[in-house]
């Protein structure tokens, strides 16, 4: 084999190895890291000093990205014997052994790293230490959420507490504490929405669940999981549109583009929910799998729509 071969060999390699990291960490897919960034920018959103600055806003993204990536690669660490048995994961880097648990431990640590130094460096100084304690509760809601499909009839509840999180974790280092009508509607808001969307994502797995003996709140809500998922829904836009107005007069949360805007966000959500129940099921007896993909991709663009209501509605 002669050297051009070799470096063409090498380089394949090298690009295969990257991409099974970008799998890992599901950078190749950006709808799970939107939505989990979009909740911080409805707390930072909603503080009542007005719109945050511009570095807070960087640091904030960089973290949570970060954040993103571990939970990513713990949940595919403490699943990498149940993810080849399920339809949907069997490819994932570790469960197809692209990655190696050593390969996948490094990164995890690399990316809590990177979220330490964010709130070490990247932060207001003022409020640094109360961050670093909301960064060190978070930590084990992250890092146990994978295990509590095997213990908790309702694992979507324990991701929707380390979503909690990015709500927290802004709102004080902009402001210095944890009070204020704006931040725990902000906060219930995002628990609502993120155990409405999970559910929805749990029910694309909920034959391979039921097999395997794991638990999702799509298992144990059985036929009420649509109308749980829609009360959900319906509860994130009134908590949104409720803490807009509990901001200080003249802080532009009237703006009417903008409650137009959060309108067509939040009924969009509620209309999604009601979906749930006119989808036929396949031959199989469940629902598309297509269809939760599609219905996952949406509600980043509708949480989207939300935040970019609450932009518009602190505009002068």
């Amino acid at each position: 084999m002669d050297d051009a071969a070799r470096d063409r060999g090498a380089a394949s390699r090298t690009a295969r190895r990257l991409r099974a990291w970008l799998e890992l960490v599901r950078w190749h897919k950006p709808s799970g890291r939107l939505i989990l960034l979009i909740p911080a920018g409805w707390s930072l959103w909603l503080l009542p000093q007005g719109p945050p600055d511009t570095p807070l806003v960087l640091a904030v993204v960089i973290g949570g990205l970060a954040v993103s990536a571990a939970g990513c690669i713990a949940n595919d660490l403490w699943d990498r014997r149940i993810d080849p048995q399920v339809e949907r994961t069997r490819q994932r880097p570790l469960a197809s052994g692209r990655v190696g648990v050593a390969e996948a431990v490094l990164l995890l640590l690399l990316a809590l790293l990177l979220a330490l130094a964010v709130v070490l460096w990247g932060l207001p100084a003022a409020n640094r230490g109360l961050c670093l304690l909301l960064a060190v509760a978070a930590l084990p809601p992250v890092l146990l959420y994978p295990s509590a499909k095997r213990w908790f009839p309702y694992p979507q509840l324990v991701l929707a507490v380390c979503w909690g999180f990015a709500v927290l974790i802004p709102w004080a280092a902009a402001s210095g504490s944890l009070q204020g009508w704006p931040l725990a509607l902000a906060w219930l808001a995002t628990l609502l929405w993120t155990f409405g969307f999970d559910t929805v994502y749990a029910m694309a797995d909920r034959d391979d669940d039921r097999r395997i003996g794991v638990r999702s709140s799509a298992l144990s809500l059985e036929g009420r999981a649509p109308a749980v998922v829609t009360a959900c829904y319906g509860g994130t836009g009134l908590c949104l549109a409720l803490a807009a107005l509990t901001l200080p007069s003249g802080a532009g949360a009237l703006h009417p583009l903008g409650w137009a805007l959060g309108a067509v966000g939040a009924l969009g959500m509620v209309r999604e929910g009601l979906a749930l129940d006119r989808v036929p099921a396949g031959a199989d007896g469940f629902l598309s799998r297509g269809f939760f993909g599609r219905h996952f991709s949406r509600q980043v663009w509708l949480g989207a729509l939300l935040l970019l209501a609450l932009v518009l509605g602190r505009l002068p």
